[in-house]
């Protein structure tokens, strides 16, 4: 019988886990599982005290992240989980830890996480490559409902996130990110870390919304103004951003200037004017 309140040392080993469920990764999903125990804990102790935030899950597979949120305390998990050979898993897991565990079985894509937990709430996950960055793309819309965001990327994504301006990693993702979040890289990982190996390295980086957003702006103007300059990233603002109507010159802007040279504040500038002009 599961012990009240649950402890890692009641649950079989995962690869034992995978076995009997038959959980091959399947790339179409983008499935990398972490079968490292210590790693998993590492993430968890990334995200910091857990004690009363609730932790929604994207991808848990097996669930070695999950049993390592749960094992660090997090008041309550939900587990968003489209591969139906996982909810077995996930609920054996379920049993050992009653009553703070969810499985909810469904597409990330489709669900709004801030309506499955109440706050503080915290999303941490191994996310499925494949739609990372479009699931982080789609929860920035409402960053001030999380008390923090601890996600494993490709690190080449996690660069993006973290460039500044003037370097090569610098992009739409850094100004939309960092316009709202404050980005931190918590460590790489190997990529022989994972169950398959992916084909790169990985990041786990932390982004912690801001009370304020750096610069008053529009996010959907903002993202008009990154994809114009962005898009052309090789030429001046002048002509990247002639499609807007947006003269860089008439806002205090050099107009000879490139996308990549602009601040996050100066892209906020840009994104007002392209409210005013409507």
């Amino acid at each position: 019988m599961p012990s009240e309140q649950g402890s890692a040392s009641d649950l079989p080993p995962l690869r034992q886990v995978i076995a009997r469920h038959g959980l091959t990764a399947r790339r179409k999903l983008g499935q990398h599982f972490l079968l490292d125990l210590n790693l998993t804990a590492r993430i968890a102790r990334a995200a910091g005290d857990l004690a009363t935030t609730n932790v929604i899950e994207v991808g848990p597979g097996p669930g070695g992240l999950t049993r390592a949120l749960l094992d660090a305390g997090a008041a309550q998990v939900v587990a968003i989980e489209r591969d139906p050979r996982c909810i077995a898993a996930l609920a054996e897991l379920a049993a050992i830890y009653p009553g703070r565990l969810r499985i909810v079985e469904g597409d990330a894509k489709t669900i709004d996480p801030v309506d499955l937990a109440a706050p503080p709430r915290r999303i941490i996950a191994n996310l499925p490559y494949n739609i990372g960055v479009p699931l982080l793309l789609s929860w920035l819309g409402r960053a001030a409902d999380y008390a923090g965001l601890t996600l494993m990327f490709q690190k080449e994504v996690a660069d993006r996130l973290l460039g500044r301006p003037g370097s090569k990693d610098y992009g739409r993702l850094s100004v939309m990110v960092q316009w709202l979040c404050e980005v931190r890289r918590e460590f790489n990982v190997d990529r022989r870390a994972f169950t398959p190996p992916p084909k790169v390295a990985s990041s786990v980086v932390t982004l912690t919304p801001r009370r304020q957003p750096l610069a008053a702006a529009n996010m959907a103007d903002l993202e008009r103004v990154t994809a114009a300059a962005f898009g052309q990233r090789r030429k001046m603002l002048r002509s990247s951003l002639k499609s807007l109507d947006l003269d860089p010159q008439m806002l205090g802007l050099d107009p000879t200037a490139r996308a990549e040279e602009l601040s996050v504040e100066e892209f906020c500038v840009l994104a007002r004017a392209l409210a005013v002009a409507g």
